[in-house]
């Protein structure tokens, strides 16, 4: 077998796990529209990057038919290739959105990484857990009692707002009517950003809906989006590309 065949057998392999990785990531932990507001576009590329190049790059690099200690060269290159992939599922994992909250007056997508640990414990089910099939929909408050406010407050200055802490999480339903009160018009985003106007008519088009019927709030993440909500019910309907601030 020359070089050249090896390397691309080498190759095969990889890009069918490549495909089976950016399909798992893409339609489960980031599915649309959160893996542009994530940017796990570069995460994936880096990914990719190396399963697809470091590993078939070494194969052609030190393979030689009949070469002593070939397999252990083979094996050497199959470890690091496997090490580098799995450190960088390992870092796609940590970075997957797990809540979309509804908090205040917008909604944040809060990381794996960006959960309160101690916070998380003291949730109550199914927030007590991290999802694995994309971002749950929840809503956030802050706490009556003042003295816990004030707690909270302090506690965050060290990181970890409320958002970040499921154990104040409550069903989004009940915070909804809260948000659609702090909800602006789609005029009102036309007028903030003219050079969306497009974009947001192709979307009431393609969805069947109207000015009058959807409202927005920002949706605060790595790349902030808007978050257009039904004005009726306050459900979220998607979040589009657009900077909310």
């Amino acid at each position: 077998m020359s070089r050249w065949k090896a390397a691309a057998i080498h190759l095969t392999i990889s890009a069918v796990i490549g495909i089976v990785a950016a399909i798992l990531i893409f339609g489960v932990w980031y599915p649309s529209p959160y893996s542009y507001a994530t940017g796990a576009l570069k995460l994936v590329v880096l990914l990719m990057g190396v399963d697809l190049v470091l590993g078939p790059v070494l194969t052609l690099a030190v393979f030689k038919a009949g070469k002593r200690g070939m397999k252990f060269d083979l094996a050497v290159i199959a470890i690091l290739q496997t090490c580098a992939f799995l450190y960088g599922m390992s870092i796609v994992t940590r970075a997957r959105p797990v809540f979309v909250v509804g908090v205040l007056d917008r909604f944040v997508l809060v990381a794996a990484d960006d959960v309160v640990r101690e916070s998380l414990e003291k949730a109550a089910p199914p927030n007590n857990r991290l999802p694995w099939g994309g971002p749950r929909l929840v809503g956030a408050r802050l706490p009556s009692d003042p003295k816990e406010r004030s707690d909270l407050l302090f506690k965050s200055l060290g990181g970890g707002d409320v958002e970040n802490r499921p154990e104040y999480y409550i069903p989004y339903e009940a915070i909804a009517p809260e948000l659609l009160k702090k909800a602006s018009p789609l005029a009102e985003l036309r007028k903030k950003r003219p050079e969306a106007a497009h974009a947001i008519d192709d979307w009431l088009r393609s969805h069947g809906r109207s000015d009058a019927d959807v409202v927005w709030l920002p949706n605060a993440a790595k790349n902030d989006t808007t978050m257009l909500m039904d004005a009726a019910t306050g459900m979220p309907l998607d979040a589009v590309p657009i900077d909310p601030w």
